[in-house]
């Protein structure tokens, strides 16, 4: 039989006061938008155009739109059309869970696009420095979704292999840390690297192109250890629906970095 590390004792909920209940997984949220709209003015002050970091300020609203729609719509277009074109009125039931990444993220560059738009931003440019921060709110994200012990990954043998409350009785693969890692930390160090250490920021759609190639590359890569959603399952043999969406990524991305790089026109 199959032994595993025991889940850490961790309470989804991070504290109440009276009826009203914080979970963890709102915090992440909260943390994610919060130190990414910060970060955003910082970026923005580094150039290489002039912008009025005041601009930003307003950006909060529209990311945090665009995450919560497209994340919903993604999770209901994507993962379960059939269960709410039966149950239309569950689409409004947020609380009850289901987002999707892919489509919090073309929520996001719609929600980009807009207030750009409205500003006279660069939208590349401004692409570019949401590309920077967007791992930080995928670092809080996949720690909630551990603390939540949910989207945890495939049996293992490993002796890192955790058994989770909602995972049956044998371990699993903490295929959320893995994403925190790869998708979270390892992403923005690569980023951040990128806009300081290079010239990347010069040549608009670079770092958006290296963000879409290295988010669909790592999250390609967990998706062999991570379990897949249960009411979907393998698409085709062991194709699941996160590789799906995520190789159009590493094939956008490779496309936004051979046109930065062919760019002839750097007047911003």
């Amino acid at each position: 039989m199959l032994t595993g590390l025991s889940f850490p004792t961790i309470d989804p909920i991070a504290f109440q006061i009276g009826p009203m209940i914080v979970r963890w997984y709102a915090l992440a949220y909260i943390a994610g938008l919060l130190l990414g709209w910060r970060f955003c003015i910082i970026l923005a002050k580094r150039g290489p155009i002039d912008v009025d970091p005041k601009k930003f300020e307003d950006l909060l609203v529209y990311v945090t739109a665009g995450i919560i729609l497209g994340g919903r719509l993604g999770y209901v277009f994507f993962y379960s059309p059939s269960f709410f074109l039966q149950n239309p009125m569950e689409i409004f039931m947020i609380w009850r869970g289901g987002m999707s990444f892919h489509g919090g993220f073309l929520g996001v560059i719609v929600a980009a696009f807009v207030f750009a738009s409205r500003n006279n931003i660069h939208t590349l440019y401004l692409a570019d420095i949401l590309a920077c921060v967007a791992p930080i709110g995928l670092f809080f994200g996949r720690i909630a979704n551990f603390i939540n012990s949910e989207l945890y990954g495939r049996v293992t043998d490993a002796p890192w292999g955790i058994i989770f409350p909602n995972g049956g009785s044998l371990p699993r693969h903490p295929s959320q840390l893995y994403e925190a890692f790869l998708e979270g930390l390892v992403l923005f160090i690569v980023l951040i690297t990128a806009n300081y250490m290079t010239k990347a920021r010069f040549f608009p759609g670079t770092l958006l192109g290296l963000f879409l190639l290295g988010y669909g590359i790592f999250r390609s890569f967990v998706e062999l250890f991570r379990e897949p959603d249960s009411h979907i399952g393998f698409i085709f043999n062991n194709i699941t629906m996160g590789q799906i969406l995520s190789v159009p990524m590493i094939f956008i991305g490779i496309l936004f970095l051979y046109m930065a790089f062919n760019y002839k026109n750097r007047e911003f």
